[in-house]
């Protein structure tokens, strides 16, 4: 039993040792002199303006996740489609899917009612008036 994974330790042991290798060379050869360019924020070849440590707003960031989120379930769809009809129409598959549906439903539901999907934001002030905000004010 130990013998069939020996191909497998020897391939994980070439391969950390590569990576040491690689690693500890890298930090042997590289250039060390520091300079002012060297130090500053990259901001794609452009200089930068105003403070590098800015505060973003974190709808971008739910946003990207819910898209990612819902994204990735719907690319479970397809294979399911393919294989349900060789699946001879088995109930217990579509069953399955629905359950999986709903609980995606569920999701996207709570996601909407909790207003993330909405871009422009409203937010009401102490006295009741209701103001508008955008992610970049």
């Amino acid at each position: 039993m130990i013998l069939d994974f020996l191909n497998v330790f020897i391939f994980l042991l070439v391969g950390i040792f590569m990576v040491s290798i690689t690693l500890l060379l890298s930090k042997l050869v590289h250039p060390r002199k520091i300079t002012k360019e060297k130090m500053i924020a990259y901001e794609c070849g452009e200089d930068p303006v105003g403070e590098t440590w800015i505060r973003f707003n974190n709808r971008f960031y739910v946003i990207a996740l819910i898209f990612i989120i819902f994204d990735i379930e719907v690319v479970f769809l397809f294979p399911w489609a393919v294989a349900f009809t060789k699946l001879g129409n088995n109930f217990l598959a579509f069953a399955d899917m629905m359950i999986f549906l709903a609980i995606l439903l569920v999701g996207f539901a709570y996601v909407w009612v909790k207003g993330d999907l909405e871009w422009v934001k409203s937010y009401f002030t102490d006295h009741g008036e209701e103001v508008l905000k955008s992610p970049n004010d």
